[in-house]
């Protein structure tokens, strides 16, 4: 079971950190059309900014699933590495506290996009508000799913790497 999990979690990972690649070079496709169409035509275009701001967020959503499947996140090194026979416990604990707050960002951020489903983004009227606030919930979602596969397969880079 516990290999299942990780050879899906693997799948998943590597599909979203592809994803965000591709937001990436989208965000930075649309910022090269918006100098050109500001500076360039001297016509700024009204929606490329809006759209570049919601592509970054769901980027950065998608990043956080990798840095969390990294064990990359911003952890107590000290404490972790002087407390010795009892860093599983501490893995355990603080994969269960990033738990509950990612599983609280799922549940207010789902409330959040559907709230906001039939209201539109100014300057982009064919595209609701809940596009924008959907990759809080998604993104924590998924980012659940790389703290549990963290905590059965641990990696800590961070620590392996201090001097």
């Amino acid at each position: 079971m516990k290999t299942l999990f990780l050879a899906f979690e693997q799948r998943l990972t590597s599909g979203i950190i592809h994803s965000a690649c591709v937001l990436l070079a989208i965000a930075s496709t649309l910022g090269m059309f918006q100098v050109l169409t500001r500076f360039i035509f001297n016509e700024p275009s009204t929606w490329s900014e809006i759209l570049i701001r919601i592509v970054i967020v769901w980027m950065v959503m998608f990043g956080v699933v990798v840095g969390f499947r990294e064990g990359s996140q911003v952890s107590v090194d000290l404490l972790f590495r002087k407390c010795g026979r009892f860093q599983r416990p501490l893995h355990f604990m603080i994969t269960l506290v990033t738990v509950i707050f990612l599983s609280v960002l799922v549940w207010y951020g789902a409330d959040i996009a559907w709230r906001t489903r039939f209201q539109e983004i100014g300057g982009m009227e064919f595209l609701p508000m809940s596009v924008g606030y959907a990759a809080l919930p998604v993104g924590a979602f998924f980012a659940i799913i790389a703290v549990i596969a963290n905590f059965l397969d641990p990696r800590h880079h961070e620590l392996e790497t201090q001097q």
